[in-house]
């Protein structure tokens, strides 16, 4: 049945229209990310490991996450200009060897100070990975496969966060330790795999030619000036104070609610799950549609999937129910956002870019364990999770706004915020010379 399957000709042109025609350097960053994914495993548990195994109280478990989210926002910023001015490559294996380093001795470190600083050291280290990746992808990838090669990395994350969900909860059920050790081993080897299969792919500038002078440098002042992209930064931060409730509040209320760390890994492992089996036939689907539909569809399932655990009390199935609804948000939000991003960035900007609209995730990892952890500590899970619902229709609302604003705007440059997914390249096409 397996051998008819392959052999049937729309199967073949369907996976050949899904993976075909990408550089090979880019099936290589695919392969480092699903390793490293395959064992990021403190992430997803830290939470649950401060309050449930070290016994700390939700809202330092929401300090640490804060913490680790602010080290992730310095190094969205700084990691962001390290890859437009010494390169990719050298910024990804920085980013990757302190983060293992930083792993093995979150693992063992006591005190609530000490653990406070080196979750810090963990979100910078970890989160100076995206903008270079993302970067990388956009150098490797012609403008008209990027929202596909963007799927399919963001495939391979979802691949290993749903194993790697599964698995740890198993076996943090044995000790935690062994997490951390295995979360730093499988940082080395992404790290190895970069070293050896990808080349340095930042473009160089001429030194002294007409195209020089038509793209002129751009530092991060005139990134924060770009009214159209931090818009859309502003935006996803919404979206993103949401998704950042899946890794802190969650299985702290699912905890409380007396679901244990395994029932919690499987209802986690759902995402991933639902991610590998959706990304690819949904984002098929998308070509064609409009982005600011996308985009729109994606806040409301997000919001309103988070504010169905209102509902689930202590049911580990309702829990699955809303991780499954906020899921398919997720995949619709993904790609499109990120082949939006890498439209925006002017070539030699990409880094920056990047490393701004990281900053939105940062942020929202910065204050949404925080903000989260005080409204489940004081107001209860059901107003945390309603204001989920809430945040998400204030978002949708705001992408409305924005395709209203750009449809009236005569600038080409605003003219690509509702361009259907995957029509990048005649967007690009369209944009001005600066890319400002």
């Amino acid at each position: 049945m397996l051998v008819a399957l392959v052999s049937n000709p729309r199967v073949r042109r369907l996976v050949r229209e899904t993976v075909g025609g990408l550089p090979r350097e880019f099936w290589w960053l695919f392969v480092s990310t699903l390793v490293n994914k395959l064992g990021g495993f403190v992430v997803t548990f830290l939470s649950m490991y401060l309050t449930v195994n070290r016994g700390y109280s939700f809202s330092y478990a929401g300090l640490v996450a804060s913490l680790f989210g602010l080290g992730a926002a310095i190094a969205a910023l700084g990691a962001g200009v390290l890859a437009d001015r010494i390169g990719r490559r050298p910024t990804l294996l920085v980013a990757q060897l302190g983060t293992a380093a930083a792993t093995v001795v979150l693992g063992f470190v006591d005190g609530p100070v000490a653990i406070a600083v080196v979750a810090f050291l963990v979100g910078m280290f970890n989160n100076a990975t995206r903008p270079a990746t993302s970067a990388i992808i956009a150098d490797l990838v012609p403008a008209e496969d990027r929202v596909r090669a963007y799927s399919l990395n963001y495939w391979a994350i979802n691949i290993g966060f749903g194993v790697s969900a599964a698995v740890a909860g198993v076996i943090a059920s044995h000790g935690y330790l062994t997490l951390f050790l295995l979360d730093a081993l499988a940082t080395l080897i992404c790290a190895l795999v970069i070293f050896i299969r990808i080349p340095e792919t930042r473009p160089e500038r001429p030194a002294a030619s007409a195209k020089a002078a038509e793209e002129p440098a751009v530092g991060l002042g005139r990134v924060f000036r770009d009214g159209p992209f931090m818009t859309v930064v502003g935006l996803n931060l919404l979206l993103a104070l949401i998704f950042q409730q899946g890794s802190t509040t969650l299985p702290i209320g699912m905890g409380d609610a007396g679901i244990s760390s395994t029932q919690f890994g499987m209802v986690i492992g759902l995402n991933g799950l639902l991610i590998v089996v959706l990304q690819i036939p949904l984002t098929r689907w998308m070509e064609g549609r409009s982005r600011t539909a996308m985009l729109i569809a994606s806040c409301l399932l997000t919001g309103w999937g988070f504010g169905l655990a209102a509902l689930a009390g202590s049911s580990a199935w309702l829990f699955a129910l809303s991780v499954a609804v906020w899921t398919v948000g997720e995949v619709l939000n993904a790609p499109t956002m990120m082949g939006l991003v890498a439209e925006l960035a002017p070539t030699h900007a990409r880094g920056r870019y990047q490393g701004v609209y990281s900053l939105s995730w940062s942020l929202a990892s910065f204050l949404g364990p925080g903000v989260g952890g005080l409204v489940l500590q004081y107001a209860g899970p059901g107003a945390l999770w309603s204001s989920c619902g809430v945040v998400g229709t204030v978002a949708a609302l705001g992408h409305v706004a924005l395709r209203r604003r750009t449809r009236a705007a005569t600038a080409p440059r605003t003219g690509v915020a509702d361009v259907p997914v995957g029509a990048e390249a005649e967007a690009e096409a369209r944009k001005a010379p600066t890319g400002a």
